[in-house]
């Protein structure tokens, strides 16, 4: 028993070595990735720059560790942006709108109770691929002004529409009028590290298996600019085109960031509307999120979606309770996470650590990364998501496919996220409904015999099929409808057999309705003897 006993904690304890070998450089990228993003999307929230990154450590740490899904990031969001930025305008006070990101992670907790997860398993897989390839051509557009050092949009927005009155095609035109030079050079070279240190003969070299590719831009980047500043001025990245972070060098300074709820605000009904709403935007996009992180991870593990909401609640109470905005899982970061190589949760824990510690001890430093280095590896994050081949492989597997796909990358392209997610979700509906009709009344003929045969569900969608069976059965023939495996028909489609008998009596058609005892349905039931 002891033998097995220290068999059993020395293979957990591989194994955790293992994971952590992924684990701790897929956590560094993430971190890269998610630092500029909790600020951005603060930025575009109307709220303190210091409420992204409360969120960003919260959703790592707190959700990180409850989550039972073992590659998905959670943060602040770019698709609350404008609820939240609303919200604030119209409660005219950040602190109260802390209380309604606090009840609103009350209501998370209930939906997982409640079971509301099941919703996330109603989303076709051709519209979760559409949404992620959508994500990926969204990652490439947005990033381009970035990565020419144009950065009138903040980091991490992934509307078609901007604040600033620009969309995302147009800003990319308009950045080009705004070119900075050495921002070009840095990205072209970030870029061109990236690649080089995903060839397989690069890769067998130690010390770049040891060093993740996005370090190396981000180390190479600073390098760059400071070589910029003494030996080419014209070139140099000013500090509007670098990572902008608030001062918390000084204790009373790092204190005075944090922001609580004002709880005397708790009488105002408008707070209870605004949780409400952050509950249920959150709680799709956590849901949307999570089935597509389950579709990146190699390994298919699977997220129970109730427990996940309940994990979402909680941080969001407690991200709240700290004056951070509200969480939700995110697909960016989840698949920067998924490239990076994460195998375990240990990597979502690990770069919630990395931005709390880089923000109390290296603001300073982290004020010399460019945002065309980090422009650059989500470039290569968005070509991944988004690759020709995801788009051949759709279109092999036909119309039904690759039609709700398609629609869904450009649904969400032009609009955001869950708007495009909706319409992509009809055009689903559409051909399962069209596929419906055509396999629900079967209808085949040998000379002037007919069958009409209903299979495992007809509903009042069927109707008009079932009429233009009908109405090709010539006079003086016979006919068999046969619904004996049907385990619902609906009252329309009974009232039309039942008519039909009038019908074929005046066509003199010999109609018969197949019965028996094993039929479903009590119209095609054999009446007992």
């Amino acid at each position: 028993m002891l033998i097995d006993s220290f068999v059993v904690k020395q293979n957990n304890f591989n194994e955790l070595k293992d994971s952590l070998k992924a684990d701790v450089p897929a956590s560094i990228v993430v971190f890269l990735v998610a630092l500029p993003l909790c600020l951005g999307i603060a930025l575009a929230s109307g709220a303190p720059l210091f409420s992204g990154v409360v969120a960003g450590v919260v959703g790592g740490i707190v959700v990180g560790a409850l989550s039972k899904s073992p590659i998905s990031v959670s943060g602040p969001a770019a698709g609350l942006a404008s609820i939240v930025l609303i919200s604030i305008q119209g409660l005219n006070s950040f602190p109260a709108f802390l209380c309604s990101v606090v009840i609103a992670g009350v209501i998370q907790v209930l939906f997982g109770f409640l079971r509301a997860g099941i919703i996330g398993h109603f989303v076709p897989i051709a519209v979760t691929r559409g949404m992620l390839a959508a994500i990926g051509l969204i990652l490439i557009l947005k990033q381009i002004p970035h990565a020419v050092g144009y950065d009138a949009d903040f980091e991490g927005d992934e509307s078609f529409f901007q604040p600033d009155g620009e969309n995302t095609f147009t800003d990319i035109i308009q950045a080009f009028n705004f070119i900075t030079p050495g921002a070009i050079v840095i990205a072209f070279v970030s870029l061109g590290i990236l690649v080089l240190w995903e060839r397989p003969a690069v890769r067998q070299i130690k010390l770049v298996s040891l060093l993740p590719g996005p370090v190396v831009v981000v180390v190479m980047g600073i390098i760059l600019n400071a070589l910029f500043a003494t030996y080419l001025p014209a070139y140099q990245i000013m500090p509007s085109h670098l990572v902008s972070f608030p001062d918390v060098s000084q204790t009373a300074g790092f204190a005075s960031l944090f922001t609580f709820p004002d709880i005397s605000h708790l009488t105002n009904p408008k707070i209870y509307t605004i949780a409400i709403t952050i509950a249920l935007v959150a709680s799709l996009e956590t849901l949307l999120s999570i089935e597509a992180a389950d579709r990146l991870d190699p390994f298919k593990r699977i997220t129970p979606l109730n427990h996940e909401l309940k994990s979402q609640g909680v941080g969001n109470i407690l991200s709240g309770l700290l004056g951070g905005l509200p969480i939700t899982s995110v697909v960016v970061r989840t698949s920067a996470n998924v490239a990076a190589g994460a195998r375990s949760k240990m990597s979502s824990i690990i770069h919630g650590v990395l931005l709390a510690t880089a923000v109390l001890m290296f603001p300073r430093f982290l004020e010399l990364i460019p945002l065309s280095s980090l422009a650059a590896i989500l470039l290569v994050v968005g070509y991944k998501l988004a690759s020709l081949n995801v788009l051949r492989y759709m279109y092999s597997k036909g119309i039904t496919q690759f039609a709700p796909f398609v629609v869904t990358v450009i649904a969400i392209l032009l609009s955001d996220l869950l708007v495009g997610v909706f319409i992509g979700l009809l055009v689903a509906l559409f051909f399962v409904a069209k596929t419906n009709f055509r396999s629900a009344v079967f209808f085949m003929n040998d000379g002037n015999n007919f069958i009409i045969k209903l299979t495992k569900d007809v509903s009042f969608l069927n109707k008009s099929s079932l009429r233009r069976a009908l109405e090709k059965i010539p006079a003086g023939a016979s006919v068999l409808v046969d619904g004996s495996k049907a385990e619902f028909i609906d009252q329309d489609i009974i009232s039309i057999l039942e008519d039909y008998k009038n019908e074929a009596f005046s066509k003199n058609i010999h109609l018969e309705y197949k019965k028996s005892n094993n039929a479903m349905h009590t119209f095609f039931r054999q009446d007992p003897a």
